[in-house]
Formats: structure tokens, C-alpha cells, sequence
């Protein structure tokens, strides 16, 4: 079965809906000046509370403050953006814990060789703006097959994902900005439905 990530969530609520849908994991957003973004106190009762693991997703965190938040929060895996990707992704994998490692699609295809195979590459649209809750969708017919574990990401909602999944077989699949009723509010009934036709319930 898909694994799914629901990301950016910020209130328990929105926790509780993912963890009982059969959601695999929940995305707490740690970049400032971003929509989704919470205090590193709002993610450690979220990560306390949840279920399930809680991935970091950061920008521009070194290798050291990363884990350092991760310790803190009591995360179940990181998801390092920006620059010190690398290197804070390597580090995340020698503190043992889950790694997706982001790689940006752009109209000039895509490669993940250089994504060590103790790190799962989550595949998002490029955008100059942004590192990811955009709600494009990247040209799935530009992708070449992955043999790999590997995260679709982009776009992804109830009403697109099964789709997604049947025609490029990722291994998992991640959306945050189809599951709100506006910027940075989550739905419960999208979240609901999302992880329900990822998984074919």
C-alpha cells in the first residue's frame, strides 16, 4: 500500500483526521515566512501527541540546527530544503532517522542519482519562489521510471492522486496545499479523502 504524507499540519485537529485516515505521516513545517510554517513548540506538542512520525521540513537549516530541532521536536524523519541539503539530509540518516530528500522538477526532466539510496527523493515542482506547497502539478509524462522508493509530491489532492499513483507507481505520495480551505488551513475532509483514494480505501 502507498505510503502518505499529509504536510503542513498545525493544529491537533487536523493530526487526529490524518493519524485515523491512515495517514503514514504528518509534515511540520519549520521555515519561516512560509504559510504553514509553526514554532518549534507547536511542532513538539504536535510530534508528542501524534500517532504517527512527524517529518521536519526546513530551509537553509545546517546539518547541526537540523538535528538539533529534530531532537527537540521528537521527529520521526527530516525533510531538509536549501542550501545545506546535502549535508542535513547525511546527518538525518546517521541519527537514524527517515530521510526524504527534496528534488525539484523542472521542464528539463529530472535525475535522482545523486540521491543516496538510504534517502527516499520526494519529487516536487520547481518553482524559483518556493521549496515545495505550490499546488502545480509537475508534467508527470517528463518523468522517467524510478526504480527506487520514491515520494510523488506536487499538486496532489483527492481529486488527482489515485491517478497519479496507478500511471507512475511511486512509492509514497505527500500534499499539504489541496488539503485547505484557504492559505494555510487545513480541511479535514480533504485530508479524509486524500489519504483514501491514496490508498485505494
Amino acid at each position: 500500500m502507498v505510503w502518505v504524507k499529509v504536510c503542513g499540519i498545525s493544529k491537533i485537529a487536523d493530526l487526529d483526521a490524518a493519524a485515523e485516515a491512515g495517514a503514514d505521516a504528518v509534515g511540520l513545517v519549520l521555515a519561516p515566512g512560509t504559510p504553514r510554517c509553526i514554532t518549534v513548540e507547536r511542532a513538539r506538542t504536535l510530534a508528542e501527541h501524534s500517532p504517527i512520525p512527524g517529518i521536519v521540513v526546513t530551509v537553509d537549516e545546517t546539518p547541526g540546527d537540523l538535528m538539533s530541532l529534530a531532537e527537540r521536536i521528537g521527529a520521526g524523519g527530516v525533510q531538509p530544503h536549501g542550501e545545506h541539503q546535502a549535508e542535513a539530509a547525511a546527518a538525518g540518516v546517521r541519527a537514524g532517522l527517515m530521510v526524504l530528500r527534496p528534488v525539484r522538477v523542472g521542464t528539463g526532466g529530472v535525475s535522482v542519482d545523486h540521491v543516496p539510496g538510504s534517502q527516499i527523493p520526494i519529487l516536487d515542482t520547481a518553482d524559483a519562489r518556493r521549496h515545495g506547497g505550490t499546488g502545480r502539478t509537475f508534467d508527470h509524462d517528463a518523468l522517467p521510471p524510478l526504480r527506487r522508493r520514491w515520494v510523488l509530491a506536487g499538486g496532489m489532492g483527492p481529486h488527482n492522486v489515485a491517478e497519479a499513483i496507478e500511471k507512475l507507481q511511486p512509492w509514497g505520495v505527500d500534499a499539504s496545499s489541496h488539503l485547505e480551505s484557504e492559505l494555510g488551513v487545513k480541511d479535514s475532509a480533504r485530508i479524509r479523502a486524500f489519504v483514501r483514494e491514496a490508498k485505494g480505501l
